[in-house]
C-alpha cells in the first residue's frame, strides 16, 4: 500500500506516478499509454496552437477515459533583441559555415508561448481534470478561470520559498522539482543556478513548508527512487527522463543513441539552447558554447538561431544542437512500452515500501 494516498485520491488514477511534461517528445501516444499503464498523463502544449492541444486532447480522450494533466509554462515574455540575436548568430557562425548554412536567411521564431485567453479558453471548454503549470503560475484572472472550470493546478518549486509562493496564490499540488531533473527549470522567484537544492534536501523541506500534497521530480526513474520519495514525505512523482526511451516517445533515432549511451555526469544545466537553464545531455553546442553562456538571447529567443543548426545536423544523423532533455538518472531509463514501465515501476516500489514498513 502506498504511505501517502492523497495524490491517488485526488487525481484518480491507479498510481500516484506522474508522466513529466515533456515539450517536443510527449504527445498523445506516449500520455495514453502512460495512462493505460495506471499513471498520470501529461500533455506538454507549451509549443502547441490552441487547435493543436485540442486535437491531441481529443486522440487522448477517444483512447482512454483517465484523468488527463495538461501542462502549460507561464513565464514573462521577453520581446526579441535583434542586436543580441545578430550577436548569437554570429557566435555561431563557424557551424553554419560548417553545415553550409547561410546564417542571413530568414528562420522561423522559437515557439514557447505562455499561457494565454485563447489556452484558458481552451482549458474552460475541455476541462482537462488537472491543469499544470511550469514558471509559477499564470496571471491570477486567468488561474480564477481555470479553478472555476473545476480543475485541479499543479505548478513546480525548486525552492522552499516557490513552493510556499504556489500554495498561498492558489496551487493545489506541489511539484518539488530536485537540481537533479531533466529539462527546464521550473525557477520562478530566483536566478540562481549554483543554490538549487537537489530532490532528496528540498523534497522533506517543502513537504514541512506547506499542506497542500507534494510530487517528487528529479532523479527518479526506478521503484527505489519511488519509494525514496515516499519515505521523504512526498504524496506522488513526476518521471519523465524514465520513459524517454519508450516507443511512444518521439524522441529522435539519433537522440535515443545519445540517451542509451549516457551515464550518470553525462547531463549539464545550460542556457544554451533556448535562453533558460534546462538540464539535458551535453551535446556539441552546450560543451563548446556553454554550457552557460552570457551571448544567449533570452527565452526562448536563443533557440531561433539554432533551429537550422539542428535541422541540418539530424539530417547528418547528429544532436550536436539537439535538445537532448534529461535528468542525472538517465543511465536507469529502459526501453519498454510505457504501460508496462509504469506497472513494472510502481510494482518495483510498492515491493520496496512493503520491506520498508515491514
Amino acid at each position: 500500500m502506498w504511505p501517502d494516498r492523497r495524490i491517488l485520491e485526488l487525481f484518480k488514477t491507479e498510481f500516484p506516478i506522474i508522466l513529466a511534461p515533456m515539450a517536443g517528445v510527449v504527445d498523445a501516444d506516449l500520455v495514453i499509454a502512460a495512462s493505460q499503464g495506471g499513471a498520470l498523463g501529461s500533455l506538454p502544449c507549451a509549443m502547441f496552437s490552441a487547435d493543436k492541444a485540442r486535437e491531441q486532447i481529443g486522440i487522448i480522450r477517444q483512447r482512454v477515459s483517465t484523468p488527463l494533466n495538461v501542462n502549460f509554462f507561464c513565464h514573462t515574455p521577453v520581446e526579441a533583441n535583434p542586436a543580441r540575436e545578430a550577436g548569437w548568430k554570429k557566435r555561431l557562425s563557424s557551424y553554419y559555415s560548417e553545415l553550409g548554412l547561410d546564417p542571413a536567411a530568414p528562420v522561423n521564431a522559437a515557439n514557447r508561448a505562455p499561457f494565454d485567453e485563447a489556452m484558458c479558453a481552451l482549458v474552460e471548454e475541455l476541462k482537462p481534470e488537472i491543469v499544470s503549470f511550469h514558471f509559477g503560475l499564470p496571471d491570477p484572472a486567468l488561474l480564477r478561470r481555470v479553478k472555476a472550470a473545476g480543475c485541479i493546478v499543479m505548478s513546480s518549486a525548486t525552492i522552499v520559498r516557490e513552493a510556499i509562493w504556489l500554495e498561498e496564490n492558489g496551487a493545489d499540488v506541489i511539484i518539488a522539482q530536485g537540481a537533479e531533473a531533466g529539462g527546464h527549470r521550473g525557477m520562478f522567484l530566483t536566478e540562481d543556478i549554483a543554490e538549487q537544492p537537489g530532490t532528496f534536501a528540498l523534497v522533506p523541506q517543502v513537504v514541512d513548508a506547506v499542506k497542500v500534497p507534494v510530487i517528487a521530480a528529479g532523479g527518479i526513474a526506478d521503484g527505489r527512487g519511488i519509494a525514496a520519495a515516499f519515505a521523504l514525505g512526498a504524496s506522488g512523482v513526476q518521471l519523465g527522463t524514465a520513459y524517454l526511451r519508450c516507443p511512444e516517445s518521439k524522441v529522435s533515432a539519433p537522440a535515443r543513441v545519445a540517451l542509451a549511451q549516457a551515464h550518470d555526469d553525462s547531463t549539464v544545466i545550460t542556457n544554451v539552447m533556448t535562453g533558460r537553464p534546462a538540464r539535458g545531455v551535453a551535446n556539441r553546442v552546450m560543451r563548446e558554447v556553454g554550457p552557460i553562456s552570457p551571448d544567449a538571447p533570452a527565452f526562448p529567443h536563443s533557440a531561433t538561431a539554432l533551429g537550422p543548426l539542428k535541422a541540418a545536423a539530424e539530417k547528418l544523423g547528429r544532436v550536436d544542437f539537439t535538445n537532448l532533455w534529461a535528468g542525472q538518472a538517465v543511465r536507469l531509463g529502459r526501453e519498454m512500452p510505457a504501460a508496462e514501465l509504469t506497472r513494472a515501476l510502481a510494482g518495483a516500489a510498492l515491493a520496496r515500501l512493503g520491506r520498508m514498513a515491514g
